[in-house]
């Protein structure tokens, strides 16, 4: 299905609710992997019980001021043998001449795993795996192939997502803290094996340190990670930037390592209409585009969600130009 031409900050697609865009330039365009929020009318709560989705579509652009391509529903969870509820934010790579498309889950036990599905077109459709990665746990996977071919998921996401019950490295479902000045919890890391199928090592938490190189803590929200990692480089600078959560901002840090540690930048979004903010950061035809998404087309409803985009900027000395949401309306 083709829509109206894009248009900087307003919804890609207006005939279904999309949230969590996860960008790529593939075959000389941009493909979007959304999230699709379902037109229901929910509770709301912590837990994220609101966000009750059950497929994926997959959105692609010529240019930027092309028409947006809806190619339909790509995978359903009935499609998935070990899901249960819930396929929340996505993400696609490229490698071995195939597009990979991960995405987490709840399995049988109500517990979050990232799964992976296959095809060799960029706008899917997608088979999935049987099972889901072993080893993987909570929500947001985010997958970077680095100019040497090596990829890396980066991955986790609190409260509904369930990171904070994995401290001991298994299921807990009534975990405490971090709390105060205790460190926060960060993202998890791993390097994938080279089928993409699988991780080449166990999960690592990513440090994130403030500008005295002291991990950030549980009580520093205006900072700390959340959820919604996604890794990009711009000018040989590794670049991680996530959702702060209950503080509804998009931030980000730097390192020179694909696995950190990483340290506090600034603040790339201001929060926007909506409890929750997603984002990811793409180069096309030489600018940088930030696809992020708000609750505008639904008037606020937090789980009908709208994606949109708008250009980015760097400043001279590689720090990025916060965007003020007030100014993208």
């Amino acid at each position: 299905m083709m829509t109206k031409p894009a248009k900087q900050n307003e919804p890609l697609v207006t005939h279904i609710y999309t949230a969590d865009p996860s960008a790529h330039v593939f075959e000389g365009k941009i493909y979007i992997y959304p999230s699709h929020d379902l037109d229901h009318d929910n509770d709301i709560n912590d837990n994220g019980d609101q966000y009750d989705m059950e497929d994926y579509h997959v959105l692609s652009m010529d240019d930027v001021n092309s028409p947006v391509v809806d190619h339909g529903q790509v995978l359903h969870i009935k499609d998935v043998p070990w899901a249960k509820k819930q396929m929340w934010a996505p993400d696609c790579a490229y490698k071995n001449d195939t597009y990979y498309f991960y995405f987490p889950a709840k399995d049988k036990d109500e517990i979050f795993r990232i799964g992976v599905a296959t095809s060799k077109s960029p706008a899917g459709p997608f088979t999935a795996e049987p099972n889901y990665i072993p080893g993987s746990f909570s929500i947001d996977p985010a997958v970077f192939v680095d100019d040497d071919n090596r990829a890396y998921m980066y991955f986790g996401g609190l409260w509904g997502g369930q990171l904070e019950k994995w401290q001991t490295g298994e299921f807990n479902p009534n975990p405490e803290g971090p709390v105060g000045d205790q460190q926060a919890l960060g993202v998890r890391v791993a390097e994938l094996s080279d089928d993409m199928l699988t991780f080449k090592e166990a999960p690592q938490e990513a440090l994130i340190l403030d500008e005295n190189g002291k991990p950030l803590t549980a009580a520093d929200t205006d900072r700390r990670f959340f959820e919604g990692p996604w890794m990009h480089k711009y000018n040989g600078l590794y670049y991680l930037s996530y959702s702060t959560g209950d503080t509804h901002k998009l931030v980000y840090a730097t390192s020179t390592s694909p696995k950190g540690p990483f340290t506090y930048r600034g603040v790339i979004l201001t929060p926007v209409l909506g409890w929750t903010t997603h984002h990811s950061i793409v180069e096309f035809q030489g600018k940088w585009y930030l696809f992020y998404h708000d609750a505008s087309l639904s008037g606020g409803i937090d789980n009908k969600r709208s994606v949109k985009f708008t250009e980015l900027k760097y400043n001279e000395d590689g720090t990025i130009q916060t965007l003020r949401y007030e100014d993208l309306k």
